[in-house]
């Protein structure tokens, strides 16, 4: 019997680097996307198959390079691939008086071309699957020092129920919007204080909240065209703290 596999993006580190984890221990072969971080990428595959999975790396650079032809590859290798996780990410803050239209459209091919391309590829080539796309719980805000990272991330929100209607019942498309997991390291406690402050539950996340989030959509099959958010509550305080207003 063919074991099913995942095609995980960005599974090389940070929160992609975990999914493919959880998801090696849940049962599923991996076929791990990196993009330039090859080293890491050998590292979580020597990881997975010593947990008795297969793995299998794919370089492929979603800012330059067509993405679609990463599915018929994964597939090629991995004849049971069920699962699509775009956890691939471009992350360039800047607000929308300094994004210029390289920096525009890089967060657009990274953030929302790779993943649109990737699920029309995994919808054509599978016969029954899910795909699950990481959002960003800041696609409920304005946040405008993101301009161009949270309008990709916000299209990439309304892709995934639009995929949802037009594939299902063969494919469910989900998503997971996490909040503070995993800050990147240039964030400074006082930063990360004053957050939790605006978080109802009171603390910061870790990321087996997140693994549990993805096996929860991979394994409800009446779950379709949602988003989870994993934030603590973050996402519906509104009167939290919005990331334009930071005194640091």
């Amino acid at each position: 019997m063919t074991a099913p596999a995942a095609l995980v993006t960005g599974g090389a580190t940070r929160l992609g680097r975990f999914f493919v984890e959880t998801l090696a221990v849940a049962g599923y072969d991996i076929a791990l996307h990196y993009n330039s971080s090859e080293a890491p990428a050998e590292e979580v595959a020597v990881k997975v198959r010593a947990q008795g999975r297969d793995c299998e790396t794919f370089q492929c650079d979603f800012e330059r390079d067509d993405p679609s032809a990463l599915i018929a590859e994964a597939r090629e290798r991995f004849p049971g691939l069920a699962v699509l996780l775009n956890s691939a990410s471009a992350y360039a803050p800047a607000p929308i008086a300094k994004t210029d239209m390289a920096l525009l459209e890089q967060q657009f091919r990274v953030n929302l071309f790779a993943p649109f391309m990737l699920i029309r590829g995994f919808a054509e080539s599978v016969e029954e699957g899910c795909v699950v796309n990481i959002i960003d719980n800041k696609v409920v805000r304005n946040q405008y020092p993101y301009a161009a990272y949270l309008l990709a991330k916000k299209s990439l929100d309304e892709l995934t129920r639009m995929a949802a209607l037009e594939f299902a019942p063969k494919i469910r498309v989900n998503a997971i919007a996490p909040g503070v997991v995993l800050p990147a390291e240039t964030r400074s406690s006082d930063y990360l204080d004053w957050r939790v402050e605006g978080i109802p539950a009171a603390r910061q996340g870790r990321p087996e909240h997140l693994g549990q989030a993805l096996l929860y959509l991979l394994d409800n099959p009446f779950v379709c065209g949602q988003t989870l958010f994993v934030d603590g509550g973050e996402s519906v305080n509104s009167v939290g703290r919005h990331s334009e207003n930071y005194p640091g």
